[in-house]
């Protein structure tokens, strides 16, 4: 059964089997109250005809007027009572509805108590039929009773007005049977436009399928409502406040303010707008985390926000792992180039039989890459890196330029693994900034110097580009800022923070006309303390 139907029949059930049980109990008080008001209303009627001076008068007298009989037929008319007899101490009638049954003895036989002093009420059947009849004693002047006195209502008079009344409750119930209903019928489908059409079985299985993508993500997620109190943080959210110091389990952090957790969260400027703010940088206990802060809006409203956040840490080794892949790839690719280059020559070498020339462009080939090679192997004892130099030649000899070396280079083979791929992302970007420079000018010359000094890295990078002036290297360093054109401007940026986060030196010069050189140096690790 789906949940419109079954929430329609439940809470119909519920307001018809409420109005049911209403009417059964209201209407048996609804009778009673019918029956008492019209007992009540005859024995009013007995009352003031037993206190009727001419009724007491003549009933003393011996000889009948005929007043009684009037004075009662006109107490009749204006009652709105059926009958009103008057008898004497002996039961006799002294008035009655019939004339002619005047001078009888009272019928129905409940009339012994009212002869003695009594007033009460009582249904009995009469020459009238069924009746509800008051009775009430006559007294004299002297308090002597002379007569009584019996004021009647017919008993389908008195079901009649009980089901006037019950017709009344029943027009009642029957209104609020249907607003009910209806009520129900709104509430079904209000329900089920809350839950967007949407099956309890399909929120459960919602439910499930959400709680596992927001476990399995590999970003801290953790939502705010309306008052800033978070409802909701993932296993990535929780690993990072553990990592940061924040031992914080579930449910400290359920139901806590987003500020107690994080100080500077800045939800509360996302849920004033209305617009989200991403890829914002956010320092949380010597963390630094990349956020996404996105309101959740609902019919235009803000009521609540996500905060999603990563540690920037990870993820800049992630780049950087890519970016080290790309700088190896890059110069694979372009001693591969260059040996198809000089395969090419050789080709063509023995193609043309100029195999005197052949064998000298082969010995000075492998003069010149001994010679090259086994520099940089002896100055930089660390293979990926002297790999990695050697291709950055080979990619600057197809450019047109010329890398160079210096003599003085030195790195030894106890650097970890982790520092010479720092060396390599630094040197790497510095070097293809440089190559970029001497593009376009006469003298194509890159210098690089690598040592190991102290326990320090120290690199030099040198160009003889064109060189920048003094505002140009105010801003060399912002993130997108290039005299390269649109969607350069990252490698620079990228030198600068991590020599940052290696906590060492950067200093650049730069003459216009002669070139630019940057000296870098920041501490080593070797490979045992690096493994720690």
């Amino acid at each position: 059964m789906r949940l419109y139907v079954s929430i329609s029949l439940l809470v119909c059930g519920i307001v018809l089997f409420s109005l049911v049980v209403t009417d059964i109990l209201i209407s048996n008080r609804v009778a009673e109250r019918a029956e008492q008001t019209m007992s009540e209303k005859a024995m009013i009627v007995a009352r003031m005809i037993a206190n009727t001076p001419l009724i007491i008068q003549e009933l003393e007298r011996s000889d009948d007027q005929g007043e009684i009989q009037r004075v009662s037929t006109n107490m009749v008319q204006a009652s709105g009572v059926d009958f009103i007899v008057v008898m004497d101490m002996d039961g006799t009638r002294r008035s009655h509805p019939d004339p002619e049954r005047i001078g009888e003895h009272f019928a129905g036989g409940d009339e012994g108590p009212v002869l003695n002093g009594q007033e009460y009420v009582s249904v009995a059947k009469g020459t009238l039929g069924m009746s509800l009849r008051s009775f009430a004693p006559i007294f004299n002047l002297e308090g002597k009773q002379i007569g009584a006195v019996a004021v009647g209502i017919f008993i389908q008079d008195v079901e009649q007005a009980i089901s006037e009344e019950r017709k009344s409750l029943l027009l009642g119930i029957l209104m609020g049977g249907v607003i009910g209903v209806l009520g129900a019928l709104y509430l079904a489908r209000r329900i089920k436009k809350v839950l967007i059409g949407l099956e309890p079985k399909e929120i459960a299985k919602l439910l499930k399928e959400r709680s596992a993508i927001l476990n399995s993500t590999k970003e801290g997620i953790v939502a705010v409502d309306e008052n800033l109190q978070i409802t909701l943080a993932n296993d990535e959210a929780k690993r990072i406040f553990k990592k940061s110091q924040k031992l914080l389990d579930e449910h400290e952090l359920i139901g806590k303010p987003i500020g107690t957790v994080i100080e500077d969260s800045q939800l509360d400027r996302v849920l004033e707008s209305g617009t989200a703010d991403v890829d914002a940088q956010l320092q949380f206990h010597g963390l630094s985390l990349l956020v996404n802060r996105v309101p959740v809006v609902v019919e235009g409203k803000a009521h609540g926000a996500i905060l999603t956040f990563r540690d920037k840490t990870e993820m800049r080794q992630i780049t950087e792992q890519l970016t080290g892949i790309t700088i190896y790839a890059e110069a694979l690719r372009a001693q591969t180039h260059e040996f198809m280059n000089k395969l090419h020559v050789i080709l063509g070498m023995v193609q043309f039989e100029f195999y005197d020339d052949l064998q000298n462009y082969i010995q000075k080939v492998t003069e010149q890459y001994q010679e090259e090679m086994g520099f940089i192997i002896r100055r930089i004892q660390e293979p990926v890196l002297a790999g990695f130099l050697l291709g950055k030649m080979s990619y600057a000899r197809e450019s047109g330029a010329i890398l160079i070396l210096e003599e003085s280079s030195w790195i030894p083979d106890t650097l970890s693994e982790n520092m010479i791929h720092e060396i390599i992302t630094i040197m790497g970007n510095l070097i293809d900034n440089a190559l970029d420079a001497v593009k376009e000018t006469s003298v194509r010359e890159v210098t690089v110097k690598v040592e190991w000094v102290d326990e320090k890295v120290v690199l030099l990078v040198q160009d003889t580009g064109k060189g920048m002036n003094e505002e140009t290297l105010q801003y060399i360093f912002n993130k997108g800022y290039s005299t390269h054109g649109f969607g350069r401007g990252l490698g620079l940026h990228l030198v600068q923070e991590r020599i940052q986060q290696l906590k060492g030196k950067l200093e650049v010069t730069s003459t216009q006309g002669k070139g630019t050189k940057f000296t870098l140096s920041w501490p080593a690790v070797g490979r045992e303390e690096g493994r720690s």
